[in-house]
């Protein structure tokens, strides 16, 4: 059971062009409606796929993982693409790392992309912790949707599962050490005023997929889900302009006789630096041959011994946030004595790293010179 309307899969049958259109993480189809329904308004067909562990409850989320998404991604585009004659993938969110990851692997089935706020990583300290909290909290509160437009409609859970989340940064981890195999057109909106994913995500994409052709909308007055807010329209405009650019040759991928010409003269210009004559009896080649190992000394640097105050130390400037972080979250306290356990293994924490400090230094000679 669901309290989120609309969060089923849906298949709008149109025309022979399809658009594939993914949710973002925690989010459901009902997340996109607004966008997919505008796009086959304009006569094209439009599939919207409840991707695995989403649209149902957040146990469920945490149950699977990122290949369980993109199996249902695949899924997916696989059955559009047996009833369209050429398919289009769009993704919203963590749905816009899937859509790059589909592009990094059936690229050449696909007619291009529709970006929107894409989320391929993020550098808030939280998910650093993720991978440790995930073996204690199954999942924390979520925020408010992001939303500039007033009461807008549920469309995803309100909490964020931890196991699941730790998973979509591999996912990221993948999609952005990829980014260069992506040689789609591009459509990529981002909001400036994003709550949820920085547009310096959108930015990275930009500067470092492959694709000729990329165009950028900003939206100024939408956050973080722009389907759901004031410049819908907008978007959905834009979308159509850009699918129908694509399909009428405005937009083209990279010309492969154009990438064999280059790499043909960069051949050429490497060869003509070389020199193949002969006529000298040895070359530096040669020398190097002869020499072999013997000038060589192999490193034998010594590891660095952990003792067992450095052991404790950092267990207490571990344990002293962690313990913080979880009575922010879940309102835990150890026999009610609030953060202070945390905050007195913290100080003590940096205390014995100080002590430890100090005590290495008195270990140099006076006087040794540098």
């Amino acid at each position: 059971m669901t309290s989120i309307s609309n969060s089923e899969s849906f298949y709008l049958s149109g025309g022979k062009t399809g658009i594939l259109l993914l949710h973002g993480f925690t989010g459901s189809p009902a997340s996109v409606l607004p966008w997919a329904q505008g796009i086959h308004d304009a006569g094209f067909t439009v599939s919207v796929p409840r991707i695995a562990g989403h649209g149902t409850k957040w146990e469920d989320l945490n149950r699977s993982s990122w290949q369980d998404w993109y199996d249902s991604v695949e899924t997916a585009f696989l059955t559009l693409k047996a009833n369209c004659d050429r398919v289009f993938v769009g993704g919203f969110s963590v749905g816009g790392a899937l859509a790059l990851k589909l592009a990094q692997i059936r690229g050449s089935e696909i007619e291009g992309l529709l970006l929107l706020n894409p989320s391929i990583f993020d550098d808030r300290n939280f998910f650093k912790l993720v991978p440790i909290l995930k073996h204690f909290l199954p999942s924390i509160k979520g925020g408010e949707s992001d939303v500039a437009q007033p009461h807008p409609p549920k469309h995803g859970y309100d909490r964020i599962p931890l196991k699941a989340l730790d998973s979509v940064r591999v996912l990221w981890k993948q999609v952005e050490h990829d980014l260069y195999l992506v040689d789609l057109p591009v459509l990529i909106g981002y909001s400036i005023n994003d709550h949820v994913v920085s547009p310096n995500c959108s930015h990275t994409v930009i500067d470092n997929i492959s694709s000729p052709s990329i165009r950028e909308i900003v939206f100024e007055r939408s956050f973080h889900n722009v389907a759901l807010d004031y410049e819908v329209q907008d978007l959905i405009a834009e979308s159509i302009e850009y699918i129908q650019d694509v399909l009428t040759g405005e937009f083209e991928r990279t010309n492969e006789s154009d990438e064999t010409e280059l790499i043909n003269a960069e051949f050429e210009s490497i060869v003509s630096q070389l020199s193949l004559d002969e006529s000298a009896p040895t070359t530096y080649l040669d020398e190097l041959d002869r020499r072999g190992d013997e000038h060589f000394v192999h490193p034998d640097p010594e590891l660095p011994q952990v003792d067992q105050s450095a052991r404790i130390a950092l267990i207490c400037l571990i344990a002293g946030p962690a313990y913080l972080l979880l009575e922010y979250t879940t309102g835990f306290t150890f026999f009610g004595t609030g953060p202070w356990p945390g905050v007195l293994l913290f100080i003590g924490g940096v205390v014995a790293s100080i002590i430890r400090l100090a005590r290495n230094d008195d270990d140099f000679d006076d006087g040794a010179e540098v």
